[in-house]
């Protein structure tokens, strides 16, 4: 099962919406680092409606204790820097899709740091960045 991992999400919406996709397809949801928001928040509750019992959703510290956790090699890291294709990779089955906060995205370090591993979804250059959120519907 493909996993989603948001990294530092701070818009409550767009991960309630995430976690509404997530719930529906039974994909299990890990929330890294300081979040913007409470998860309590109506916002984020409204936005993933009446799934929250069906999600699989965990918070987690860091990235790093998911990779040891689950195996570096099966984490994507999808970024605007990437140089990769997200269509170019061959994700296992068990693959967790790396995400980054809204306004930043991931780490430029951490996106260099994994090349094999680092992708980025096409988009047109007059636009600056693709809400994930929104990806879902």
């Amino acid at each position: 099962m493909i996993s989603i991992v948001l990294v530092e999400p701070e818009i409550p919406e767009n991960t309630g919406n995430i976690s509404r996709t997530c719930a529906c397809t039974g994909m299990p949801l890990y929330l890294v680092g300081k979040l913007g928001f409470e998860i309590t928040e109506s916002r984020v509750k409204r936005a993933g409606l009446d799934y929250w019992d069906k999600l699989h959703i965990e918070r987690v510290p860091d990235l790093r204790t998911l990779t040891d956790r689950f195996g570096e090699e099966k984490f994507f890291y999808f970024s605007s820097k990437a140089s990769r294709l997200y269509t170019d990779a061959d994700y296992p089955a068990d693959a967790f899709l790396v995400f980054g906060k809204e306004t930043k995205g991931l780490p430029s370090e951490l996106v260099a740091a994994h090349p094999d591993r680092a992708l980025r979804i096409p988009m047109r250059p007059a636009l600056r960045c693709l809400n994930l959120g929104e990806l879902y519907y």
